[in-house]
């Protein structure tokens, strides 16, 4: 991939001139009413941003805070100006609608209101103006700079520190844009800290079990298959493997994929094949699965939260920039 590399250069370059005309004032930005707390990541997929936005709605939310995600919708086919996926207490779309993470995540946070939309600041007004003043989190924001925002966590893994802008590499822009950064998170690795110009937390991932589809937990299948449609399918197999101990065989599709019923039978007949017990997946693919799996063999979700190391020092950064926003 060396020929690429002038392209990524360029592609990094253009990325930096970017950012400058925003800090600059030469392109505009809009603010919200109330706070915003943004998490991106320098590369595309699987940095484990997803996690660390339900665990910030999170620690916001039980602090007594409202709370609301704004989400571009990556995938689903909303084209308007502003869309309500959960409001707190509902699911109000689907993920064809509107992208597997935003269901996903109003699925998993009651209380907290979820929105999706192309411009976050057009979101953000939509949300204020039906549930009222709240803080504001940005999901996939470090690149979204048309909205101001009062704290800038980016989420990093260590081989995103060495790689390079696309399509070199995997990065949306070069390392040295962490400098905008106000706290970096480096996600799931036991590498000696990197010195960096700004705070950092380590990130690691824990898996809570396995859960049916109505949300009940199961024992752990002895010979689980595995169907997951995401970015780092590698990654998903080593937590059900450090959780169940083996695994009968891995139905792997791109990230985002849409589920058809035939795919999911051919993946259950070769689970059946492999001798599973179970077709387990993950909580953003399950929103993709159609309605009516009719699996024969249980299907089960495998759960994933995270946790950040010195998380009341974490927990009191966040705090403090969200009610001095506000």
């Amino acid at each position: 991939m060396r020929w690429l590399a002038p392209l990524g250069a360029l592609y990094g370059s253009a990325m930096a001139a970017r950012a400058a005309l925003y800090r600059r004032g030469v392109l505009p930005r809009r603010r919200l009413a109330g706070p915003v707390i943004s998490v991106g990541n320098l590369s595309v997929g699987g940095s484990g941003k997803t996690p660390v936005v339900a665990r910030v709605a999170e620690i916001l939310r039980d602090d007594g805070l409202p709370v609301a995600i704004l989400s571009r919708g990556y995938r689903g086919s909303f084209r308007g100006e502003a869309l309500v996926v959960g409001d707190g207490s509902s699911v109000l779309a689907d993920a064809g609608l509107a992208g597997d993470e935003p269901v996903m995540l109003a699925r998993a946070l009651k209380g907290v209101v979820v929105a999706v939309g192309p411009r976050r600041d057009s979101v953000g007004r939509a949300v204020e103006a039906r549930f009222g003043p709240r803080v504001h989190v940005l999901d996939d924001g470090f690149q979204h700079l048309r909205l101001a925002r009062d704290l800038d966590l980016v989420c990093v893994t260590q081989g995103d520190l060495s790689d390079a802008p696309l399509p070199a590499g995997r990065l949306r822009e070069a390392p040295a844009a962490l400098d905008r950064a106000d706290v970096i998170l480096l996600v799931d690795t036991d590498s000696p800290q990197p010195v960096l110009a700004r705070p950092v937390f380590r990130v690691s991932r824990r898996a809570l079990g396995f859960f049916d589809l109505q949300g009940r937990a199961r024992e752990a299948p002895a010979r689980p298959f595995l169907l997951a449609g995401i970015a780092r399918p590698e990654r998903f197999e080593a937590d059900v493997q450090a959780y169940a101990g083996s695994v009968a065989g891995v139905a792997a599709f791109p990230d985002h994929h849409r589920f058809t019923a035939g795919e999911v039978r051919d993946a259950v007949d070769r689970a059946r094949t492999a001798g599973a017990d179970a077709v387990v997946t993950t909580a953003k693919d399950v929103v993709r699965l159609p309605a009516r799996v009719g699996a024969g063999l249980p299907l089960l979700v495998l759960r994933i939260e995270i946790e950040i190391a010195d998380e009341p020092r974490f927990r009191e950064r966040l705090l403090a920039v969200a009610r001095r926003a506000a």
